[in-house]
């Protein structure tokens, strides 16, 4: 997105770059409620978290929230599979791959 545009819309960043800041972007209740937990919860008792939803729902954008919020936590590791398509050996090939 050029800047002529940004600034037609009064845009800092292009909402649709993967790029984008995670500071720029929005966070819902529900998101913050998500996060809260993970951090709280899950991260210290340790385990696994599954975000699915429909297209356009913002997996990403929570996965990304997720990442930033937990790689701050001490002696934590965040890893992401970067295929979910694959069959149930290259999960965990690539689970082991990524710790």
């Amino acid at each position: 997105m050029n800047k002529k545009l940004l600034q037609l819309y009064g845009l800092k960043f292009n909402p649709f770059s993967p790029e984008l800041p995670t500071e720029a972007l929005r966070t819902t209740p529900i998101v913050e409620s998500f996060l809260w937990k993970l951090e709280h919860a899950l991260a210290r008792e340790g385990g696994f978290a599954l975000i699915t939803g429909e297209p356009g729902t913002g997996k990403s954008v929570s996965l990304r929230l997720v990442a930033q919020r937990l790689s701050a936590l001490p002696e934590l590791i965040v890893g992401a599979l970067l295929r979910p398509q694959a069959n149930l050996a290259d999960f965990y090939r690539e689970l082991g791959d990524a710790f």
